[in-house]
């Protein structure tokens, strides 16, 4: 009932009137990937297709031009090489296209030999499977037993953390750590270490998106100081390219396989062919998996082709040419870090690995950028949520053999050249870009935002004009003049963080003075787990009983935690409109970072908004909020008059499990209300706020209640048990906003009289009883319960936000922990 500030992928919220939490909206997470692969495929730079009769590696054709390829996973460029292909085709004349038949049962006579020639690669024992997405399902659920623990590095790949989800229904705890975060690997490992078997920490060898490496020796001596300890290396991208036999990054930095890692290599990618390799140098586990590992087991086998093509990579790996092969990689990733250097692109993660990732900041620079550079004659990867936070978009870029040096130097200078002009173009500037990434930037430079505009900033309300922010602003929620006013004076000088909020006010004016945009902000403290799945919130919140602001984060929201409504006002048929909209979001970005905010919500669209296009290109994603509700009674004299011009339905309802309860209570209106009552105030609403771990926020200050018993703008409809005045079984929190609007800003309710009174349905019956009887045309009835207001007539609206995080961890943590509980 209460109002919220929202900004999580999945939507939760609590049904008042029972006390089980009931979910929302749980599919959230797809339809926003959905939203922003579909933007970024309209743009022009996603599922693409490549076209042309044949395929070199050095360049690919795209929508009919010819591009030089830098967007290759097959960094040794063996996929083109002569011996696989012969051995392929030979293959399938031989044996056909494929072995229908699991490997259980039989596998193709090509078989043993590949398994023998990566055994000897490896110089341990190993499992062939048909890819490393496969290979997960089937190699973590039999590698961990239900007396193990899963610890995720949160940038590991997807595929891994899929398969360790599967381990849920075994109970298996899996937790999540920020990436490379040995500090945080090791409380985690603290924690498990006197209760868990084995601790596993799953993680990559060479990170996919910016190509940066796991700290694998600084790993194996925490394993050295916590026994338990061991690993799961995903090392498909560091394959090949460089170690012994080309067994990849992880292996190299190890030297021997011990037996608390296992390894997980490719066949495909750099090596040239298809599959993926499992090493493992623990016998007993080795067997384990082996014999029997779900997909292992069920999945079809690699085809002769790609078996025949992988013996002719071993072949090349087994030999002194892969060191040749890797040498001449390495001349070319060198000189692509030397080209960089002279430049001020900004790249994220500087090392030796093939792979490397140019920051954009918001995903329209990064489609401007990867366009212009198509048009330059050069192919790039775009990096894009949820691979990377939405405002970290960038483009990927691949050094293979095929590149040539002159190739590599055309596309720094391209990109030194277009990078300064993406920015440009799309509204934004090399400052903002690197403080995205958390970059260090000497050159300070220029807003973008139009002279002509009159930028205001007001840290407290009493700064504004009263008469012109409620001429735009007011007639709505508990934000007009009168409303912050109050929330000022509520939310600031207490003694805990959470209850002290940062305001400031926004105006941005023409050049004659005009209000083209109106809105205000809050900095505050709020639990990362607000609208997570109760189940969590109350796991969290265990943990929180020694750490109260255990996963707790500053954010930066249009409106606060205590309001909604529409939050802004814009002049959309001003002229300046899209230039105030943008100067808006620059000035979001600055104070971000003043207040040191971990995400930024922008609340309370209507589903077809003008924003939406600006706000997906400036890097915020679309959620769906609970839906609002209101309640028209103008021109409507008295509360029987509006039930009567209800639904039939509706009217049912009302006969039925509302007027049957109105002989067992009576309602009372306090405009100030006596010291014992105040505190049952209290108490009610703290019943409402700990069973509401479905929309879990950190409590209220004691002097709320207080001020706003001293308000004459505030009252409480009060619902007690008839002929008992002290026993109160509910009460609503009631503003009125210019006496155009009432607002129910939040309930407190006696849990354990709720179904014997219909204490909730009483309380919204007696809230339109009592605006009717002061002459207010409409209630603002708030964001819950939308089924029960909705059958006392409410009108229910659609509702959306925009969120734009730092990162993805704590939507990746949370995520992790659902279906845990």
């Amino acid at each position: 009932m209460y109002a919220l500030s929202t900004y999580k992928i999945r939507f939760f919220l609590s049904q008042i009137k029972s006390k089980k939490m009931a979910k929302i909206k749980h599919h959230n997470f797809l339809n926003t990937v959905h939203e922003v692969f579909t933007d970024a495929k309209q743009a022009g730079v996603l599922h693409l297709y490549a076209g042309g009769k044949s395929f070199s590696g050095r360049t690919l054709e795209v929508n009919g031009r010819e591009l030089y390829h830098f967007g290759t996973t097959g960094y040794l460029g063996l996929e083109q090489d002569s011996r696989l292909k012969e051995a392929a085709m030979n293959a399938i004349e031989k044996y056909g296209t494929q072995f229908p038949l699991s490997k259980s049962y039989i596998s193709n006579p090509l078989y043993k030999e590949l398994e023998d020639c990566i055994k000897e690669m490896y110089g341990q024992p190993i499992v062939i499977t048909k890819n490393s997405t496969l290979g997960h399902l089937g190699v973590i659920p039999s590698a961990v037993d239900d007396n193990d623990v899963i610890i995720l590095d949160h940038q590991v790949h997807w595929s891994v953390q899929n398969a360790a989800k599967m381990l849920k229904s075994r109970s298996v705890p899996i937790e999540m750590i920020r990436h490379n975060n040995l500090q945080m690997l090791e409380d985690k490992i603290k924690k498990y270490q006197h209760s868990k078997r084995h601790i596993w920490y799953m993680a990559d060898g060479i990170y996919s998106m910016y190509g940066d490496y796991a700290p694998v020796t600084e790993l194996m001596a925490l394993s050295e100081k916590y026994p338990q300890l061991h690993f799961y290396f995903d090392d498909v991208h560091g394959m090949s390219w460089v170690g012994k036999n080309g067994t990849g990054y992880v292996l190299d930095q190890l030297g021997e396989l011990p037996e608390n890692v296992l390894l997980f290599g490719t066949l495909s990618k750099t090596f040239g062919a298809s599959g993926a390799v499992l090493a493992c140098s623990n016998p007993e586990l080795y067997d384990k998996i082996k014999t029997f590992g779900g997909p292992l087991t069920f999945s079809a086998q690699l085809e002769p082709a790609s078996v025949a093509a992988a013996m002719a990579s071993a072949q090349i790996h087994l030999s002194p040419e892969i060191y040749e092969l890797q040498q001449e990689l390495r001349e070319r990733i060198d000189y692509f870090n030397a080209c960089l250097s002279a430049t001020e692109l900004p790249l994220i993660d500087q090392n030796e690995s093939p792979v490397f990732y140019i920051g954009t900041g918001m995903p329209k620079t990064g489609y401007n950028f990867v366009n212009r550079l198509m048009q330059e004659g050069f192919y790039v990867n775009l990096g894009i949520f949820p691979a990377v936070p939405v405002k970290n978009t960038g483009v990927r870029i691949t050094i293979s053999r095929h590149n040539e040096k002159k190739e590599i130097k055309g596309l720094v200078d391209a990109m030194e050249h277009h990078f300064p002009l993406s920015l440009e173009e799309t509204g934004t500037n090399s400052e903002r870009v690197f403080h995205a990434f958390k970059l260090e930037h000497k050159s300070q430079s220029k807003s973008q935002a139009s002279s002509e505009l009159i930028i205001e900033i007001f840290n407290t309300i009493h700064q504004v004009d009263q008469t012109m922010w409620n001429k735009y602003m007011g007639g709505e929620g508990v934000y007009d003049w009168e409303g912050l006013k109050f929330l000022e004076g509520a939310f600031q000088g207490n003694p805990k963080k959470e209850h002290n909020w940062l305001f400031r006010y926004v105006i941005i004016k023409d050049s004659e003075g005009i209000p083209i945009l109106m809105t205000f902000l809050t900095g505050s403290l709020w639990k990362d787990d607000m609208l997570a799945q109760a189940e969590i919130s109350a796991a969290i919140e265990h943990e929180r009983k020694e750490d109260p602001y255990h996963l707790s984060s500053m954010v930066l929201s249009l409106g606060c935690l205590f309001t909604e409504g529409n939050h802004r006002y814009c002049d959309e048929s001003h002229y300046s409109n899209k230039e105030a909209i943008e100067a808006l979001l620059e000035l979001l970005e600055k104070m971000e970072h003043q207040f040191g905010a971990k995400m930024t919500v922008i609340r309370d669209f209507e589903a077809n908004t003008s924003w939406h296009e600006t706000l997906y290109g400036h890097g915020f994603l679309r959620v769906q909020m609970p839906n609002s509700c209101s309640v028209e009674l103008a021109r409507i004299d008295s509360v029987e008059s509006y039930i009567e011009q209800l639904s039939s339905r509706n009217r049912r309802h009302f006969r039925k499990d509302i007027q049957p309860f109105l002989e067992l209570t009576q309602s009372e209106i306090f405009s100030k209300a006596s010291a014992f009552q105040t505190q049952e105030f209290k108490r009610l609403f703290g019943e409402v706020q700990k069973r509401n771990l479905g929309l879990n926020t950190f409590s209220f200050p004691d002097k709320l209640f207080e001020q706003m018993n001293e308000n004459e703008l505030w009252e409480f409809v009060v619902l007690t048990q008839k002929g008992k005045p002290n026993s109160i079984l509910g009460v609503m929190f009631c503003y009125t906003n210019q006496n155009d609007v009432y607002v129910p800003a939040f309930v407190g309710m006696d849990y354990d009289l709720l179904e014997s009174y219909a204490t909730y349905r009483q309380l919204l019956y007696r809230t339109i009883e009592r605006a009717l009887a002061i002459n207010i045309p409409k209630i603002d009835f708030g964001m819950t319960a939308s089924f029960e207001k909705r059958k006392l007539g409410a009108l229910v609206h659609e509702k959306y936000a925009y969120l734009q995080t730092n990162d993805n961890f704590i939507l990746e943590m949370i995520g992790v922990m659902e279906g845990q509980q």
